[in-house]
């Protein structure tokens, strides 16, 4: 009777248990959410920038709640966002963006932005100098309904692909690009990991990439690390810039297997 007791009490603690973590709110969204105009403030520290969040963000799931702050990942995006706070009364932005879940923890990769603030007042002339230009307002006023253009409402779909012959040279970077099915190596690990691209015999240069933080590192890494050979992999991607640098973030990253003649 007392052996009844025990499991009994046994499945009754297990259910509660299982009752209570299902009662817990997931606070982590999921990879590849997009933000779609979220409004929030932009504030770098220690050499990164993060958005904190003005209200509450959910994929349905999980719910991200306002006051966050979520660090915004570097992009050509994030470039120009970093130059347009030197100008602006506040860091006030609305920004449409993808997000990203690497190790049960939230990124922003940022895409597009609208401030929501006016441009500084420049300081007023001395009545003897020259009255300097006023700067132009790019934005409409803070009142009126902020509308992202159709333009870029399609670059948030479609990008440029680049092909091979354009891997030839260091990148000459307008717009965030994407690469399809290219080969390469996953070099070093943990954040700072990169990818090296495979030239496969061919007149390529070999070009490495810093990896953006996203579930498909996490995935490629844990397969990564359970074989101590480099492993190759086909990957899919989105091609950005900072500071000069060359970033990847993952779309899709399979292990793929050579015939032995390539060298590893």
């Amino acid at each position: 009777m007392s052996s009844k007791l025990t499991i009994l009490f046994f499945v009754f603690l297990t259910t509660c248990l299982a009752l209570g973590a299902a009662a817990t709110p997931k606070t982590v969204l999921r990879d590849g959410f997009m933000l779609a105009g979220v409004d929030g403030k932009v504030t770098p520290s220690e050499n990164k920038w993060s958005f904190e969040l003005d209200s509450d963000v959910t994929d349905q799931i999980a719910t991200v709640k306002a006051g966050t702050a979520l660090q915004l990942l570097p992009s050509m995006a994030l470039e120009k966002l970093a130059a347009d706070t030197k100008q602006r009364a506040n860091n006030n932005y609305r920004l449409w963006a993808k997000v990203t879940k690497y190790n049960n923890e939230n990124f922003i990769f940022p895409i597009y932005f609208l401030p929501l603030s006016k441009l500084e007042q420049p300081k007023a002339a001395e009545p003897n100098e020259p009255q300097p230009s006023r700067p132009r307002l790019t934005i409409n006023e803070p009142n009126d309904r902020l509308a992202i253009p159709q333009d870029i409402i399609a670059k948030l779909s479609t990008r440029k692909i680049l092909r091979t012959e354009q891997l030839r040279t260091p990148l000459q970077l307008k717009q965030d690009s994407i690469i399809a099915d290219r080969t390469g190596f996953l070099r070093d690990s943990g954040p700072d990991t990169g990818f090296v691209l495979d030239a496969l015999g061919r007149n390529v240069q070999q070009l490495s990439f810093r990896l953006l933080p996203c579930q498909v590192l996490e995935l490629a890494q844990k397969e990564q690390a359970a074989h101590p050979e480099p492993l190759r992999f086909k990957i899919s991607a989105i091609v950005t810039k900072y500071e000069d640098q060359n970033f990847l973030l993952l779309q899709r990253a399979t292990r793929t297997y050579g015939h032995q003649n390539f060298p590893r």
